[in-house]
Formats: C-alpha cells, structure tokens, sequence
C-alpha cells in the first residue's frame, strides 16, 4: 500500500471510530451491570469487546477468549502475496483493549457452553450472563484438499506466507488456478481482488504465465462492473474467468482441480472451500442444521438458544461477510446487551 492510500485508510479507520458516538439512550453512571464472554477477537469479536466497556463506562465486566496471542487481518492480507504488506504490519494484538478499556483477555480454545458456563479445551470455565460468538469461519471437506501443500489463505496466517512463497517459485509461463465456491462466504470481492492482484504480480515477475479463475457462481458476485472490466480489459489475455464451475474434487498431489467443466492443472493452485460458521457454532447446534446460525437482526441474538449472540461471519443473516460489516454487527449486538441489562428494548431501526 502506498502512503496516499495508506493515509487514506487510516483516516477512514478514524471517521469510523468518531461515528460510533455513545447511544444517546445510555448514561454511563446508570447502565446495568453484567458479565460478557467473547469467543472470537478478529473485527467483530474485538469490537464488540470495546463498546461494551466503553458504553457502559466499564460496569460490564467483558472477558474476550481467542486461541491465538494476536489477529492476523484477513483485510489487505492479500497484499501479503506480492510483498506489498508484510503479515507484521496486518497482526494486532490486544494490548489497547486490555489496557485502555479494561478487557480480561483468556487465551484458550472454547469447546463448549451450557448453563451460563463456557468451557474451554484446558479445562477452565467462565461464568457469563451473555455469551457472542465471534469465531469467523470454518471450512467444508473438500475429497482430497490437503490444505499443506494447497493452500486456502482465507485465514491469514501461515496459509498465506504458504502461497506467497508458492507463488514466488512458480516458473515463468506457469498457471494460478484459483477455485471460487458458492456464496455465502469471506469476503465477497476477495477472491477477486486476489485473481488481479496475482495477475499483476505475474505480469511484472512470471512472463507468459495465466490466471484461470473457477466460480462455482452464475458470475461474479460483487463489484461485478469493476471485475469484469479488470478481467477483460486491465488484465485480458492473463486471466480466464469461468463461471458456474463446481469442484469436485482435489488431485493435491499433480495440483490439479476436478471440476463439473473438466480436470485444471496448475503450478499454483488455491482452492478456497466451502465455508460454514465456525466450529464452536456448529458443536453448540447453533446453525438449525445449516451452514450459519440464524440471529435476530436486531440484537444476534440466537433463534435456537437465548443469551447467546453470533456476529460476524457466522452469522446467517444476508448481510455480506466482511470486516466492515462485522465491526457494525458488534455495535449493534454491543448496543442491544446493554439495553437488555438495563430493562430497555433493543433498538427496532439499529443503524
């Protein structure tokens, strides 16, 4: 990212931040009081962390539960393929939310919850009066995906620093097959953005080499303008786009993809499966037995079980499943466990 466009990003970060003004309905020195776990610190899961405390002038106690020391940010992490950004620059630890507004960060791995009681892996437990789950996403079985030698990099991290390096000893006149699955998930324009930003990247270092992009939808499901004029235009005679083209299967071995439209070898092939709610969703039967949990728009609350909140990509509204979203998820959802420990109604219009 060039420092226009940087700067540009850090002053929208800003304007987002100075709009989320305390509710007006809601005066610190009276707000409720109550217990909140999050399982889940990436956008959503953080996010709802700080404006529980922030708008309840820290009387809500709020512990957050993550897995991982820090977040690896799925935003921009495409960036990481070509050197752009390194993985340091898109990792945020939670230092600000401890220190600055008093969040109780565990780390651990939660395995369950029953009765007002999360459970984690080790065996410890938290009390909660309201539980969100903020887990991101999971992925559905793929016949023969062996993620170690091809790569997803839907979850940023050591997937991405696995196809950055593919990407990097892939030959000259070599091929990028990129699998695109059925909506709902991560990141509407992501595998997009990421079928241009490596065919640039192959222009400048890999001469002769192609991008061959499989979507297993009808056409391309967001900013289509913007992508159709990208693939035919900006990068014509480098990428081939194919739609309505459903993987079948994974030979991880040749990298090659066994589709409804016929068997694709690559040199670098990153197969982005099938998404679902993430996996402490699921074990908690959360989803109606669907891919994502369905919520009151109105609060995430939880239409299988009361006092539990999703946000995030796990949840099974029709709201796309992005950072931006996320963030405005954990207000709403931030907003509503409030009102409720006050005695008050959920907003019926949240913005």
């Amino acid at each position: 990212m060039n420092s226009l466009s940087r700067r540009h990003f850090l002053k929208l970060i800003g304007t987002s931040t100075a709009l989320a003004a305390t509710p007006t309905w809601l005066k610190a020195q009276t707000a409720a009081s109550g217990r909140v776990v999050i399982v889940g610190g990436g956008f959503a899961g953080a996010t709802a962390a700080k404006y529980l405390r922030h708008w309840s002038g820290g009387n809500v106690a709020v512990t957050l539960v993550d897995a991982n020391p820090a977040h690896v940010s799925c935003i921009l992490s495409n960036l990481a393929l070509n050197g752009s950004l390194g993985l340091s620059q898109i990792t945020f630890n939670y230092e600000a939310l401890k220190q600055k507004y008093g969040v109780t960060v565990e780390a651990g791995q939660a395995v369950g919850a029953a009765n007002g009681q999360l459970h984690l892996q080790d065996g410890r437990t938290l009390a909660y009066d309201r539980l969100i789950l903020a887990p991101g996403i999971d992925f559905a079985p793929v016949p023969g995906l062996d993620i170690r030698r091809i790569p997803h990099a839907w979850q940023a991290g050591p997937q991405t620093t696995l196809l950055k390096n593919q990407l990097r000893d892939m030959p000259p006149g070599g091929v990028f097959v990129l699998t695109i699955p059925l909506a709902p998930y991560r990141c509407p324009p992501g595998p997009y953005e990421r079928a241009c930003l490596v065919a640039d990247y192959l222009k400048r270092n890999k001469p002769g080499s192609k991008v061959i992009v499989l979507d297993a939808n009808p056409k391309i499901m967001a900013e289509e303008h913007t992508f159709t004029k990208a693939f035919y235009q900006t990068h014509a005679g480098i990428i081939e786009y194919h739609p309505n083209v459903l993987l079948n299967e994974v030979d991880s071995t040749n990298r090659t993809a066994i589709t409804s439209q016929g068997n694709f070898s690559a040199s670098v092939l990153n197969v982005l499966p099938p998404q679902k709610a993430g996996k402490i969703v699921s074990d908690l039967g959360l989803t109606g037995g669907g891919n994502w949990a369905p919520v009151d728009p109105l609060t995430y609350e939880s239409t299988v079980a009361k006092g539990i909140h999703i946000i995030g990509d796990s949840q099974g509204t029709s709201q796309p499943k992005s950072g931006h979203i996320a963030n405005s998820e954990a207000k709403v959802c931030a907003d509503a466990i409030l009102r409720a420990f006050a005695g008050e109604l959920p907003d019926p219009a949240p913005t």
